[in-house]
C-alpha cells in the first residue's frame, strides 16, 4: 500500500520546519556551497550543521560531492529555491500590515551610485 500524497507532503514540510535547514537551503538556492562556507554563514557548530545536512540528504533535497577533503552541497531541484521564494512572498504579504517587517524580509536598501 502506498503512502498518501498528503502524508508525504506533511513529511516534506516537517523537513523544512527548522531554521538552520531553511538557511542552508537559502544558501544553496544561490549556488553550490562548501561546508566551511555554510558553517561561517549559519554560525552553528560543525556537528549540528552535519546533522541538519543529513536530514536534508535523507529527504533528497540536497546532494553532496567531495573534492579532496572538502565537501560541497547543492540542491537536487531548482524547485526548492522556487518554494522558498514563494514562501517569502507569502510571508511578505501576511506581514505587510505590520509596522516593521522582520529583518530577513526587508527589501535591501538601494545602493548609492558613485560618480
Amino acid at each position: 500500500m502506498s503512502t498518501p500524497l498528503y502524508q508525504l507532503k506533511a513529511e516534506f514540510f516537517k523537513t523544512l520546519g527548522h531554521p538552520v535547514r531553511i538557511r542552508v537551503l537559502e544558501l544553496l538556492s544561490e549556488r553550490e556551497h562548501g561546508v566551511a562556507e555554510m558553517l561561517r554563514d549559519t554560525g552553528v557548530e560543525p556537528a549540528y550543521l552535519s546533522q541538519q545536512l543529513a536530514v536534508l540528504r535523507r529527504a533528497d533535497m540536497v546532494v553532496a560531492r567531495r573534492e579532496g577533503t572538502a565537501v560541497y552541497y547543492a540542491l537536487t531541484s531548482p524547485q526548492v529555491a522556487e518554494l522558498l521564494t514563494t514562501a517569502r512572498a507569502i510571508l511578505s504579504g501576511v506581514l505587510a500590515g505590520r509596522a516593521e517587517p522582520p529583518a530577513g524580509l526587508r527589501a535591501p536598501a538601494p545602493r548609492e551610485k558613485t560618480p
